[in-house]
């Protein structure tokens, strides 16, 4: 018989698969940037700029609008409502995901040619189509376990989809590379081969959304996920559905305006980079070197951006963002009871959570982030350079995500979604100023785009806190849950420094992971004097119950 889980067990499950995707990610990525270089890459993001905003429409908003619905009905045991609303979901985004896929297909070649300023990715765009149908019947499955407070699903099938992506992402990719003989003849000939290897590499992930979404379904079929049964009478599906569109609407549109950040960059900085490239030859030059009078600098620094910089910027916040799912449904049951002591600590737990991996991965990564960069991409040592820029400029904003997204989930779960799209889009708009302003200037060029970004989060950030402290009517005491964490992460950042800089074992490979491992240690050693501040309170424990 199913049973429902803890927040600190749910937000482990999810931890988890988070940190296995993401090291998959990161092993599908890295080496695919290798094999198809920044041009390459410029091709590859362009479809994942495409996907990422349908995406959030179905993975985040659907499951984040599904699992509300049903835990409320849960929390009521009436049965026959949570198994109509699975139901209701499946049919309405099953529908939605036909029409999101007959969009893409049909703004394929606009958007490439209009938008983009790049018609040969117009190839990679048709093959990530299909995805958006699968993320969003995946979501009505993630989103109904994770309404019953079972986040295993959403664990399993998320590592799964990691794993098939890097298989056949890779796999795909290189048979393209491997036999241009096959699929040139396919397409006109002035047609780069990097695009059709791009598009390959996109219908690898493509497959492996429809592999996710398998294994949602498979966990369904053991008598342990079984509900158990109940007398009630389930309300009408028009009544269910009507519920939904309500929860989702404001859920799907927070999320839709969370992931403009990439479409903005997408729309903006291959324009922009055009633009100085033309008018300020010289300067850019010297500011970026060579590369710089190639015909293809836009494309190859937006691929750099995108592929390296934002591919290990996105690393820790897609672990913390996990904490936000578990936190939804406890957010809401306290709110069902108005008890907003329970809910500033539970804002504590959250925030102390997301920032015990935030801050020292934040500080390691500045003092390292060209190491980092030169050991992942050898083969391509001027993406590096440019690459190691730009994340140093995404750093200040990935610890105000890292902190923001899960505080947003909370705020969906006292039935406040409109908030967050009101905040992010403040943050958006900051944003585009930003890259329009910065990009253009041959001083920024690449680091505009990352210090527009950092500051759309930390607006974000302010907001959010703001919001929550208006809803619970008291103070939420985070200094006193952060301090002690943001003490740890710069004593993590120093010795980080002190051994990159001593130069023990050289400048290689040695010297760049002993550094890491001094700063993991410092770091754990300053933990282990504060342990029981970051635990999860007894107020907490108390709130939120073990079982159903």
């Amino acid at each position: 018989m199913w049973k429902k889980q803890s927040f600190w067990k749910g937000s482990a499950w999810l931890v988890a698969s988070a940190m296995a995707a993401k090291l998959l990610g990161a092993c599908f990525k890295i080496p695919l940037t290798n094999v198809l270089g920044g041009t390459g890459m410029g091709y590859f993001s362009s479809a994942y700029g495409l996907l990422l905003p349908v995406y959030a429409l179905s993975v985040t908003g659907l499951s984040a609008a599904v699992a509300q619905t049903v835990s409320r009905a849960a929390a009521l045991e009436q049965w026959a409502t949570v198994r109509r609303i699975r139901l209701g979901a499946r049919l309405a985004c099953g529908g939605l995901g036909l029409g999101l896929v007959g969009l893409m297909l049909l703004g394929a070649w606009p958007f490439a040619r209009w938008i983009v300023f790049q018609p040969d990715a117009v190839y990679a765009l048709f093959a990530i189509a299909p995805a958006a149908l699968f993320g969003c019947l995946t979501a009505v499955e993630r989103g109904y376990w994770e309404g019953l407070q079972n986040m295993l699903p959403t664990a399993v099938s998320q590592a799964v989809e990691a794993a098939a992506k890097l298989g056949l992402g890779l796999l795909l990719c290189q048979w393209v590379l491997a036999h241009p003989e096959i699929v040139c003849q396919w397409v006109p000939p002035e047609v780069p081969l990097s695009a059709l290897a791009a598009a390959g590499a996109v219908w690898g992930v493509t497959l492996s959304t429809a592999v996710g979404w398998v294994c949602c379904l498979l966990h369904g079929l053991g008598k342990r996920a079984k509900l158990p049964k109940s007398d009630q009478p389930a309300p009408p599906m028009r009544q269910i559905l009507r519920r939904l569109l309500y929860v989702m609407i404001p859920v799907a549109a927070g999320s839709l305006v969370t992931n403009l950040t990439s479409l903005i960059d997408l729309m903006t900085m291959m324009r922009c980079l055009g633009k100085v490239q033309a008018l300020h030859p010289e300067a850019l030059a010297d500011a970026v070197g060579s590369v710089a009078n190639s015909p293809e600098f836009p494309a190859f620094v937006y691929g750099t951006f995108t592929g390296m910089a934002v591919t290990i910027f996105n690393l820790v916040p897609s672990v913390t963002n996990m904490l936000g799912k578990s936190a939804l449904p406890c957010a809401s049951a306290l709110w069902a009871r108005q008890d907003r002591a329970g809910l500033a600590a539970h804002i504590q737990s959250v925030t102390g959570g997301a920032a015990l991996l935030a801050l020292p991965a934040t500080g390691g990564l500045w003092v390292l982030a060209d190491r980092v960069m030169e050991l992942l991409y050898r083969s391509r040592p001027e993406e590096a350079v440019l690459a190691a820029a730009a994340l140093r400029s995404l750093l200040p904003g990935m610890v105000f995500l890292c902190l923001a997204f899960p505080l947003c989930s909370i705020l969906q779960g006292i039935g406040q979604a409109a908030i967050p799209v009101q905040c992010m889009g403040i943050g958006v708009l900051l944003k585009l100023v930003g890259n329009l302003v910065l990009i253009t200037k041959p001083a920024f060029c690449i680091i505009g785009a990352g210090i527009a970004t950092s500051v759309c989060y930390g607006v974000l950030l302010g907001l959010v806190l703001y919001h929550l402290r208006k809803a619970t009517c008291q103070s939420l005491g985070l200094w006193k849950r952060l301090l002690p964490l943001t003490l740890g992460a710069a004593l993590c950042t120093a010795a980080a420094q002190l051994v990159r800089s001593s130069g023990v074992l050289g400048t290689g490979v040695g010297n760049t992971l002993l550094a890491i491992t001094a700063g993991a240690v410092v770091y754990l050693a300053c933990l282990a004097c504060v342990w029981r501040k970051n635990l999860p309170s007894r107020t907490e424990r108390r709130k939120c119950p073990q079982k159903m």
